[in-house]
């Protein structure tokens, strides 16, 4: 029965928001997930959309420039957002203060109360970067109440933890479906 229940609840369409300062690896993210590799970018002005198909489910994902004179119009693009990845650069010590600010900036909005939180520490492969339990810590993330999240070790460059850590949020969105059908 179990497993005839996560079937019909399982989402059809999720949307998701990355957002994070800029040259975090939002696009090269988004490139990975969409063409299963990554290649050179540039820096987003304005954001990138890509409709993806995965396991049957139609993502929708919303790649938003992190710049810091862009990201007061994050708040345009929250609406509808199933699943937040956040990503940062976890080998920039230096700004992440500025990426904490920024991310409890997002979490303020009531638009973002429902959504899933997932933080991509990117660029695991560089030396002395932050681990995600470091991250977790510097952003306070043990004292969220009411918020599912997850911190996802990866890097964009090569791949490694970018769909786990969707396929994590995901789940996460099917069991917030469950709940409300079941209330």
């Amino acid at each position: 029965m179990g497993s005839i229940v996560s079937r019909v609840i399982r989402p059809r369409y999720v949307r998701v928001l990355i957002l994070g300062l800029d040259a975090a690896g939002k696009t090269t993210i988004l490139n990975r997930i969409k063409q299963g590799r990554s290649h050179e970018t540039i820096p987003t002005i304005g954001f990138n959309v890509e409709s993806i198909k995965i396991k049957g489910i139609k993502y929708t994902f919303w790649d938003v420039g992190g710049q810091d004179q862009l990201r007061e119009l994050w708040k345009h693009y929250y609406f509808g957002t199933h699943i937040l990845a956040f990503v940062v650069d976890s080998a920039s010590t230096e700004r992440v203060d500025e990426a904490k600010e920024a991310l409890n900036g997002i979490l303020m909005d009531p638009l973002m109360d429902s959504c899933v939180l997932l933080i991509y520490a990117n660029k695991q492969d560089m030396p002395n970067s932050l681990t995600g339990r470091e991250l977790a810590q510097w952003f306070s993330l043990f004292q969220l109440q009411n918020r599912v999240w997850h911190i996802q070790p990866s890097c964009a460059t090569n791949g490694i933890g970018i769909f786990e850590g969707i396929e994590w949020a995901t789940r996460e969105v099917s069991k917030k479906k469950t709940r409300i059908m079941q209330q």
